[in-house]
């Protein structure tokens, strides 16, 4: 079975890359990027599993991230995540089509089990 592809997208690079390095000790292939704008261009050109997508940051933010790659990859499961967590960007976020929706800072078990199971419900549908 291959392993979970996962795209982390956050503008602190140290959080990006740090979760990317976690994931992959955790036998996912993870890959961090710091903008909005970079992250569409790995979806254009690599097929993830799932993206980890921070709401806040600066030119184009997670909302309009996910506008953008549903219409790219209508089905891959986005789990959101912020650290200035607010009632309207939560149900923004999963009106425009996250699966969940964290706050930082993230405990890597969870958000392993949550990529997991948001997978394995995507790989369900017909």
């Amino acid at each position: 079975m291959k392993p979970i592809s996962v795209l982390i997208v956050d503008d602190e690079e140290e959080l990006a890359f740090t979760l990317a390095e976690r994931l992959g000790l955790r036998g996912f292939e993870a890959e961090g990027v710091t903008s909005g704008e970079e992250a569409l261009d790995r979806i254009r050109k690599t097929g993830f599993d799932a993206v980890v997508l921070d709401v806040k940051m600066p030119g184009l933010g997670g909302i309009g991230v996910i506008r953008q790659m549903k219409s790219l990859r209508p089905a891959m499961p986005v789990v959101m995540i912020t650290g200035h967590g607010c009632r309207e960007s939560a149900e923004e976020g999963m009106q425009a089509g996250a699966c969940r929706y964290l706050m930082k800072p993230v405990q890597i078990d969870s958000l392993v089990q949550i990529i997991r199971e948001a997978v394995q419900a995507t790989d369900a549908q017909p």
